[in-house]
Order: structure tokens, then sequence, then C-alpha cells
């Protein structure tokens, strides 16, 4: 299980890599667009395999490992575009060799801009003229930064003996007590592990794969089901909530009647997502402190007043920078924290994780096109609006949440007891 996780997760760090080296020598933009698909499904990888890891390994203490995880994501998102920055030009990066091109490029961006042009296919993007060099720079340098987490994940799976070139050594000669003493030991450890290996695969703990069986499946109560379902909606209701925030904040701060400036209004995606790092840094020694459903109520409470507030005050200007730094800290910690909830409840079998993992990567993408879709036909005064609704929802489905808890938790303790009871009278009709 281990070599598993493992693995996949240097080659999902390596095709990152890789495709950061690739990615400025894509002129095609079917290419781009596969590459990109590669990289984004090479991430998701790793974030399910790293939650998974954490959840099983730590259980109980799993919560501040899971805030220390996510803050390192966070401050990847908001240190990369740092990164980049120097590297990117303020002009096109392809320019072009004539009138030809030029004009080309100027019907698109009319026709992009809703202007009189309808028929968009019949101009192509210039594919030939002099492509700057700064922009390829800038993924080839991402590439280098990202290329010692392979290199780290393969010295762990070097160290933990689970490659085949540690076996190259072979070990000192032993006497021949020594030998049969250690064949010994060795044998009664082997079964050892080979019955808790058992134990383990019983409970789901044998596979990525075991709680998606159908005989793994059979004998759960609704209350099982209910709670992969809601946790899941949660996470596809917040993080879709961070998606379209972070995607449309800019669009509604330059729009009316808001109607600021260009580079005041691009302050606040970065404000946004360092909030949500600073969150999820105080979040640690909160989460050492207080339950993950506690940590939970107050942050999608805070989630809805402030999204409330900020539809008050949608004239201030000032209480938009305000609000952008509250929306980023309630919603930094909701994940880490539904993920070892959830866990918690279903006795940390991993299988929960990969549904919250993939439902808030869902939800990040459908709703953010979604949000975009009713800011362009109704305004941006709906961009708000969306967001509160969302929200409204996403609590909701967290009181759901908490009522197959009590489901769950009551099943649980049913069969506790009756446990005893058929112990009990297995031992009595045993003859005397």
């Amino acid at each position: 299980m281990l070599l598993c996780a493992l693995s996949a997760l240097f080659l999902s760090s390596l095709i990152i890599s890789l495709v950061f080296a690739i990615i400025p020598l894509c002129h095609n933009v079917l290419l781009l667009a596969v590459a990109m698909a590669i990289a984004g499904l090479a991430m998701g990888v790793i974030d399910t395999i790293a939650n998974i890891q954490l959840v099983k390994i730590y259980q109980k203490d799993s919560a501040v490992f899971l805030q220390a995880l996510h803050f390192f994501i966070g401050f990847g998102a908001l240190v990369s575009p740092l990164i980049a920055d120097p590297f990117l030009s303020e002009t096109n990066c392809v320019v072009g060799n004539g009138t030809e091109n030029s004009t080309a490029m100027e019907h698109l961006r009319n026709a992009l801009a809703g202007g009189p042009v309808h028929n968009v296919s019949q101009y192509q993007l210039p594919v030939e003229g002099e492509v700057i060099t700064q922009v390829s720079y800038a993924f080839w340098i991402m590439a280098l930064i990202n290329l010692p987490v392979p290199l780290a994940v393969f010295m762990l799976m070097y160290r933990e003996r689970l490659i085949p070139c540690c076996m190259i050594s072979s070990p000192r000669l032993l006497d021949r007590d020594e030998l049969a003493i250690e064949t010994q030991g060795k044998d009664k450890e082997k079964d050892k592990q080979e019955s808790e290996s058992e134990d383990l695969e019983s409970i789901g703990h044998g596979d990525l794969f075991s709680c998606c069986r159908k005989n793994a499946l059979q004998g759960f109560p609704p209350s099982f089901f209910g709670i992969h379902i809601l946790g899941g909606m949660v996470l596809f209701m917040t993080d879709g909530i961070v998606g379209a925030y972070a995607g449309f904040v800019y669009t509604y701060a330059v729009s009316p009647p808001m109607s600021l400036a260009h580079k005041s209004a691009g302050y606040l995606a970065s404000i946004f997502w360092a909030a949500i790092t600073v969150g999820r840094l105080a979040s640690i020694p909160l989460s050492y402190r207080f339950q993950p459903v506690r940590l939970l109520l107050v942050n999608l409470a805070g989630v809805i007043i402030t999204l409330l507030l900020l539809l008050i005050f949608y004239m201030s200007s000032v209480f938009l920078f305000v609000g952008t730094c509250l929306l980023g800290l309630f919603l930094s910690s909701i994940f880490p924290c539904m993920v070892a909830f959830t866990e918690d409840i279903l006795d940390y079998q991993g299988c929960a994780t990969t549904v919250l993992v993939t439902s808030a990567g869902m939800g990040e993408m459908v709703l953010q096109v979604l949000v975009g879709s009713i800011i362009h036909s109704q305004g941006s005064y709906s961009f708000l609006l969306s967001g509160m609704i969302i929200g409204c929802i996403g609590f909701s489905l967290f009181f759901g949440l908490l009522f197959f808890h009590r489901m769950h938790k009551n099943y649980q303790t049913g069969n506790s007891k009756k446990s005893p009871m058929v112990n009990e009278s297995g031992l009595e009709s045993l003859p005397q």
C-alpha cells in the first residue's frame, strides 16, 4: 500500500515537471490544453494521496497535519504568480510579421468584447513570428522548482526499502545459529504482519479501491452513504465559492457600481489567496485546541455573514477589500476540517477523502462556470448574490451531515452493545 502511494506521488510530481517544461513548446492550442489536463490530473492524484496518507497515519491528530498540508498548498498558489511575474512581458507573447496578423488579432479582440464581428472562426491566431522567450523561462523555472519533489519522494522510497535498487547490497553473512534465530524471528514477524494486513483489509485499509468494491459496501447503514454524499456536497459548495470568487472578483470590482481602477482591482485576487494562506496557518494551532466540527460551524457561518455584509455594503470599495480578507480567512480551513471530521466519523478508512477531494474539485470547476454565466447574463451584482445562495446551501447541507453523523453514531453504539451479547450467548452454548 505504501509502495503504491509513493510510486503514484513520484510519477505524478515528475509528470508535473515534465509538463511545465513542455508547455512553452506547445504552439498548438489543442496540445496546450492536453498538457494542462495532464498536469491537472497529476495534481489531483497528489492531493488525494497526500490527504489519504495523512488521515491513515495520524488519524485523531490528522486535522493538525491536514491544516499544515493545505497551508503549503495555499502558500504555493500565492508565491507561484510572484515567481512567474518578472518573466512575463507586458506585450503580446507572439509578435506578428505583418499587418495581416495584426488585423486578425484586432478582429478577434472585437469579437470577444462583443463587437460587430459575428463569425470568429474565420480569423486564425498568428502561429508564425518571434516567440518571446521570457514566458518560456517562467515555465522552465517552475519545472525546476518542482523537480526536488519527485527526488524527495524517490529518496523516501529508497530509505524505506521500497524499491528494488535498495536490494543490491547483500547483508553481511551470519553464523548458522544466528541465521536460524533470525529466520524464526522473521517467520513470526511475517505471520504477524499478514494477520494485521488481513484485519486492515477487512475494515477498508487494504488498498485505495477496497472501499469501492461491491462486497465492501454491503452491510453499511444509509448514514454511511449519507455522510459521504453530504460531506462531498458541502465541499462542492465551499470550494465552488473559492474558485468563483478568485476568478471573478476582479470583474466585479471593475464593473459598475464599484468601478475600481484596474490596478487596484488586480490586488483583490492576491489578497484573497493571501488570506487563505494566513487562515490555514492560523488553523494549525486552532485544530489542536478545537474539534473540527466546531471550526466548520464557525467558518461556514462566517462565510455567510461576510457575503451578507458584502451585499449590504456593495458600494464601499474599502469593505470590498476587508470582506475579501475575511472571506479568505473563513474559507481557508473548511476543506481540511471536513476531511478530518468525516474520516473521524467513518473510522479513518480513507474512502471519504477520495470522495471529498473529487467533490471539491468538481465544485470549483462547475460553480465557477455557472457563476460566470450568471454574471454575464444578469450583471455584476449577481456575483455576490450567487455566492450568498451557494453559501446558504452549503450551510444547510452541513446540518444534514450532522444529522447523519448522529444516526451513524447510534448505529455504531447499537452494534457495540450487540456484540458482547452475541459473545455471551456463544459462551453459554458451549458444552460444559
